[in-house]
């Protein structure tokens, strides 16, 4: 088994887990609750008119949908849509005549948000099982990408965005929240499967991050909201030994989150 299947298979299976439990995970990580528990969201998402409780598993890390210019009548695309929240909100947003798709790797997570769509009875909302590396969406396709705290869970992340180009019409734009690094991260925490779940070991450097969405043909790539991301000791310490800690502490590397904004050309 490869790295990035190993991966894949971790991710699927916590985030599984988290889909058929009743509550809530922990920000990006449910591996980390607990004790050293990563709550990257609190309550923003809190008043925010599209809102869905039961589709709020507390795994993002922003709110793509508040700068994403998302109008009445757009096609946009969530990837990474879990339980549906951030696509219920957009539904508010594109209206009667637009049309929200969702795109989730784990089938409970996608069976979830399809039961709370037809709660809703959204019939212009629709989720479907896929990779965003190999995305189950036709070419030149969608007004308007989102995501939240999930491309960092991709190991290919040149091609998740490369899918991300080839759906957007020309002139199309994505906006995505996620979780990147100030600097190189330590090799114990890059190689944690577990940090990795938890939106933590596949953090990359933030200039790395956006080099690689513009390698991909994106323009206009820039950083709307940032915020830094508290890493307690707990959460590093079954990875990272004391002087491997202290070392990584001195460095002054700090988690970020960031939400992106990019343009594909027309």
């Amino acid at each position: 088994m490869t790295a990035a299947t190993e991966i894949k298979s971790i991710v699927r299976e916590k985030y599984g887990d988290i889909a058929r439990s009743s509550g809530k995970g922990c920000g990006c990580a449910p591996s980390c609750c607990g004790d050293g528990s990563l709550d990257m969201i609190g309550d923003a998402y809190a008043g925010i008119d599209g809102h869905v409780a039961d589709a709020d598993l507390g795994l993002g890390c922003g709110l793509p949908t508040q700068h994403a210019g998302i109008r009445e009548g757009h096609v946009v695309l969530d990837l990474g849509a879990g339980a549906g929240n951030d696509a219920f909100i957009a539904r508010r947003l594109v209206g009667e005549h637009g049309r929200v798709i969702g795109v989730d790797m784990t089938e409970a997570m996608v069976e979830r948000a399809r039961t709370n769509a037809r709660k809703l009875s959204y019939g212009n909302v629709e989720f479907r099982l896929g990779e965003i590396e190999d995305m189950p969406v036709e070419d030149r396709t969608v007004d308007v990408v989102i995501s939240n705290c999930v491309l960092n869970l991709v190991p290919d992340k040149a091609a998740a965005f490369a899918e991300t180009f080839r759906v957007l019409k020309p002139g199309g734009h994505f906006c995505v929240s996620d979780i990147v690094a100030t600097g190189p991260l330590p090799d114990g925490i890059r190689s944690a499967a577990a940090l990795y779940v938890g939106c933590v070991a596949g953090a990359i450097p933030e200039a790395d991050y956006l080099d690689i969405i513009r390698s991909v043909g994106f323009e206009g790539v820039r950083v709307a909201e940032r915020k830094p991301i508290p890493l307690p000791d707990e959460a590093l310490r079954e990875h990272l030994s004391d002087a491997e800690l202290r070392q990584f502490r001195s460095s002054g590397v700090q988690l970020l989150s960031v939400t992106v904004i990019g343009t594909r050309p027309k």
